[in-house]
């Protein structure tokens, strides 16, 4: 529950700005989203409290907008001392997952995106709010074909801690105008132009401008030509009319929806396929019912059953006689319990008692090598850096996700990518650190994975294994430790094959996880073929 009235239903997604929930408005009685704002990896606490006050001040101010092409923030609360803004919730797909779903867009799909999400920023702009991250991830196709903006001034809060403070221009950078990317400041003018490199991307099926990483794609939007729009048909001088380097002559927002109006969809036509929207099942807590008392009837009728004779106490039996019944009774219960699993298993042709040492856990069959296909990933330690790519051999049916850890005191912040197999059972981890050398050491690390599990960390004897090519502060390290998670007596325990590469100035940790259980196999089918295939790109 946030802020006692909100509660949280189901994850919608997470980024790096932030986690969205489904959630259910406990006082009004209604469906809405919930976004957590995260707190950027690494940021001093004042930095967070300044970031806290600003997200609230302006999140208060966007509340105010009222549009039909907006998504509407109802609410900004803090719980726990993070914000946390309350938005309308509608079930929809982005722009970015329809174009990665058909391509691009029709000329009137172009022209009912375009001209919605002109009219919600011109609303916008009335009010003197502008967005700064106009891009297909924020501009929403609901299930029932309305178009919609999002993250007003939201996320951007987030962002412009992190990235404007290491130099980095905000917004996203294949949809920036250049003044932004250059350093200037954002105005309405710098919206109209990430509105036209949108439908610049929508109409072409990718941005305006690719670069291979950030900077070179910077680069591109200030110096380089304004591409022609690609695919735009009639909708192409508009584009191009949003798409100006000079933001004084850039299309106004009244003029690009007029000159689109003659392209949109006939009235009660959609332009979007309208998709069977998934009512989310909201369980609210009835208050509970009493019934008024009511008298009882004066003959209650007959019983369900009926007594054959009139109920006569026993008589007393002696001590004896009761301790034999007893005994009796017990010999009977475990001739009977015992017969009836001893028949069970001669029945299914098992032997009359298990092994010594057997366990009843079922654990799931171990992938083999065979099975591993190679993949290449990003693992990205904070918003704006261009990270470091690698490439490891996992199963091809585990999924992958990753995510980004804070600095503590004796470690730097760092990104961690999980592939983690169907069932749960086995995990393999690649960790980042950049800047580790040359203030820290291996045994740095070690210290802070011995300090995650206080009274259940084992072993973690290290060996040798090869370096990474390149220069090293110190050699590479192989060692093996064993986790128990919980105080109960059937918590789950975990062996982890650790390998900690030094690569330049920076620390790789490769980590393959599997139930203690199956530790022995483990090794060579798992770990050794895995970690085998790790290396920076």
């Amino acid at each position: 529950m946030i802020a006692a009235r909100y509660r949280l239903l189901h994850l919608l997604g997470q980024g790096s700005m932030g986690t969205v929930w489904a959630a259910h408005d406990e006082v009004l009685r209604r469906q809405v989203a919930v976004k957590g704002i995260l707190r950027p990896p690494g940021m001093p606490d004042v930095a967070a409290d300044e970031l806290r006050e600003r997200t609230m001040r302006e999140a208060r101010a966007v509340a105010a907008l009222s549009h039909p092409n907006l998504v509407t923030l109802y609410d900004v609360v803090q719980h726990d001392g993070d914000p946390y803004v309350v938005m309308e919730l509608v079930p929809s797909r982005s722009l970015n997952e329809v174009l990665q779903e058909q391509g691009c867009l029709t000329e009137k799909q172009g022209a009912a995106v375009l001209d919605a999400i002109a009219a919600a920023l011109a609303s916008a702009h009335r009010a003197g709010i502008t967005h700064r991250d106009v891009k297909p991830g924020n501009v929403l196709i609901a299930d029932d074909g309305r178009v919609k903006l999002t993250d007003f001034g939201i996320a951007r809060n987030v962002a412009e801690a992190t990235m404007t403070a290491r130099g980095i221009t905000l917004g996203t950078p294949a949809y920036i105008a250049p003044e932004v990317a250059q350093g200037g400041d954002v105005s309405a003018a710098a919206d109209r132009w990430s509105l036209g490199a949108t439908m610049w991307a929508a109409m072409a099926g990718e941005p305006p401008y690719v670069g291979k990483n950030v900077m070179q794609t910077i680069q591109a939007v200030i110096n380089g030509d304004v591409p022609v729009p690609a695919g735009a048909g009639r909708l192409s001088p508009v584009i191009s009319g949003l798409m100006r380097k000079d933001p004084s002559e850039r299309l106004s927002l009244v003029d690009v929806r007029r000159q689109v109006y003659p392209l949109l969809p006939e009235p009660g036509t959609d332009a979007f396929e309208v998709r069977e929207a998934v009512q989310t099942p909201i369980i609210v807590r009835p208050k509970p019912k009493i019934e008024p008392d009511a008298p009882l009837a004066d003959d209650p009728g007959p019983l369900p059953f009926m007594i054959t004779e009139p109920f006569r106490p026993q008589r007393r039996r002696g001590r004896i006689a009761t301790t034999f019944i007893l005994v009796a009774a017990l010999l009977l219960f475990v001739a009977g319990s015992g017969g009836g699993f001893a028949l069970t298993r001669l029945a299914a042709g098992a032997a009359l008692l298990p092994p010594t040492g057997q366990t009843m856990q079922v654990l799931p069959t171990l992938p083999t090598s065979a099975t591993l296909q190679p993949r290449t990933e990003l693992a990205l330690t904070a918003i704006g850096d261009q990270g470091a790519k690698f490439r490891l051999s996992v199963d091809p049916s585990w999924s992958t996700y990753a995510e980004q850890r804070a600095a503590d005191k004796l470690m730097p912040a760092s990104a961690v990518v999980h592939f983690v197999s169907g069932t749960g059972a086995y995990q393999a981890t690649v960790q980042r650190f950049p800047e580790f050398y040359p203030k820290r050491r291996i045994s740095t690390y070690t210290a802070s994975v011995q300090a995650q599990w206080p009274g259940r960390f084992f072993g973690g004897e290290q060996v040798r294994t090869p370096n990474l090519a390149g220069h090293q502060d110190e050699d590479s390290v192989q060692f093996v430790y064993r986790t128990v998670e919980g105080d109960d007596p059937e918590a789950l325990r975990r062996s982890h094959f650790s390998r900690v590469l030094p690569f330049g100035n920076d620390l790789w940790v490769v980590e393959v996880v599997v139930p203690t259980e199956q530790e022995a196999q483990a090794r060579a089918q798992l770990f050794d073929a895995i970690a085998s295939t790790f290396a920076p790109v």
